[in-house]
């Protein structure tokens, strides 16, 4: 039986107005957690969800975290964990998102104020915060008030867990979910994550996988304080020269990385895997649109889809210690730290990955003969995830996202990584989706971010139709 859902879509499009309301009480808490200033708002956004959850009738908690490491004078903002509906006959269905946001000034090139939630003639919402995540987490409370107002029984228990930290590396949260599995997660039957996006901005899509991360740091230094290149240019051996030719040594103009032994750790790619990625609605044009130039790396659609998803990539970030304001300064840096990391796939293991590294960065730096000092050391490692795409959790919301939009979603893996869908899994057991609410170009970390009235709407139908099948679909493990 597919569920009757017009009611609740009739209602959702008649509180349209009251839920961008509500995001834009929520984008104007201007919650950036790497901010130490706005540590109070990133707890205020905290509250107003709470506060909000309560409102609507469910069972609220605000768990302390402790003091943040390394910054010991700021607590860590609370996770707000909270339970609507508690019927044993019901299935029970984890969700998480987070509450705080990137930072955002109007001096970075923002066309509206960051914190004023801007609608446009498109139905474009600009605002920080908009799509990543406040949007999708407002969605679940606005489908449990549209089911309220329709009178329509709710189909599942929810559980809710939201974080204020994950802009900053989700600091605590790991040892939260941890304890907390066999516990207040205990009943959970499967979890949903919206905190992606979609591929393009036409298709909906399913995400079964996320490259990890490991980022890495190279500090060379010689000196005992920063020289002037007059008076000793020529006679010191200089630590910037060192990095930046052991920093070239990583990868190539083509992004292949040159760290022999990490290919051979990657999976090999099977049939069934490669004919996933033909009917996938992406285009080279997609790709130059997004990069605002022509300069991928590849001329066709598989392998660009390939290189960002299924294989690892190396990208060089930044050198800490060098000049890099406008105008001519002649120094010579004392030491300098190179930043890079590895997106890493499936079979990559994060110990394996060091390994290569340290001793290809090692090597490399000896073969200089230079008599300044090499550091090589891990920032921090964020492991691949990959689910199956057919099991009940992923066939149910297949169903919701052709009930809402009218067609099949693509189902896709990202380059980026989102490690709390890792600790998820590992901690419950439990199959974990990720079910997109935005679009491509929402520009979640950049400036001008937004979110589509539409995709914000027609977001809310899906989620709430996403429980609905998923209380009643056949429990297949896929």
């Amino acid at each position: 039986m597919a569920p009757q859902l017009d009611g609740y879509f009739k209602q959702v499009d008649g509180m349209s107005g009251h839920f961008i309301e509500r995001l834009r009480k929520a984008v104007a808490i201007p919650s950036v957690s790497a901010d130490d200033e706005r540590r109070p708002d990133v707890v205020r956004m905290g509250q107003f969800l709470a506060d909000e959850l309560r409102a609507l009738g469910a069972e609220v908690e605000q768990r302390p975290l402790g003091k943040q490491p390394h910054k010991e004078h700021l607590d860590l903002p609370p996770v707000v964990i909270a339970r609507y509906g508690n019927d044993k006959k019901k299935r029970t269905i984890l969700v998480y998102g987070h509450y705080d946001v990137q930072p955002a000034l109007m001096e970075d090139g923002w066309a509206t104020k960051p914190f004023d939630l801007t609608v446009d003639e498109k139905g474009r919402m600009f605002g920080r915060g908009s799509t990543d995540d406040k949007g999708p987490v407002l969605g679940w409370l606005n489908s449990i008030e549209a089911h309220q107002k329709a009178g329509i029984d709710f189909p599942v228990n929810l559980l809710m867990c939201f974080e204020g930290m994950e802009e900053y590396g989700s600091e605590g949260l790991d040892d939260f979910i941890n304890a907390e599995a066999k516990n207040y997660f205990a009943d959970a039957d499967a979890v949903c994550i919206s905190d992606n996006y979609w591929l393009g901005t036409e298709k909906p899509c399913l995400t079964y996988g996320l490259r990890g991360c490991s980022y890495y740091s190279i500090e060379i230094s010689g000196p005992g304080q920063d020289l002037h290149s007059g008076v000793f240019g020529g006679t010191a051996q200089e630590p910037m020269t060192d990095l930046v030719r052991v920093m070239s040594s990583l990868v190539d103009t083509d992004g292949k990385i040159l760290i022999p032994g990490l290919s051979d750790l990657v999976a090999p790619l099977t049939d069934e895997e490669k004919s996933l990625y033909g009917d996938i609605s992406f285009t080279m044009d997609n790709l130059y649109e997004s990069l605002g130039s022509k300069t991928g790396i590849y001329d066709d659609k598989e392998r660009t889809l390939m290189a960002r998803w299924r294989y690892p990539s190396l990208s060089l970030h930044g050198v800490e210690g060098a000049f890099s304001a406008p105008g001519a300064k002649t120094v010579i840096p004392a030491k300098v730290i190179g930043k890079f990391s590895i997106r890493t796939v499936p079979n990559m293991e994060p110990t394996d990955v060091d390994e290569l590294v340290y001793k290809y960065v090692e090597g490399v730096f000896a073969s200089l003969k230079s008599k300044n000092t090499c550091k090589v050391s891990l920032q921090h490692a964020g492991k691949w995830w990959v689910a199956s795409p057919r099991h009940w959790n992923f066939t149910a919301a297949g169903k919701a996202v052709e009930k809402v939009w009218g067609v099949k979603p693509d189902l896709t893996r990202e380059g980026g990584s989102i490690p709390v869908t890792l600790t998820f899994e590992q901690a419950t057991g439990k199959n974990v989706l990720l079910l997109p609410m935005g679009s491509s170009t929402d520009a979640a970390h950049s400036i001008n971010e937004k979110l589509d009235k539409r995709n914000y709407i027609e977001g809310i139908k899906l989620l709430g139709a996403y429980l609905h099948y998923v209380a009643e679909e056949p429990m297949k493990e896929g």
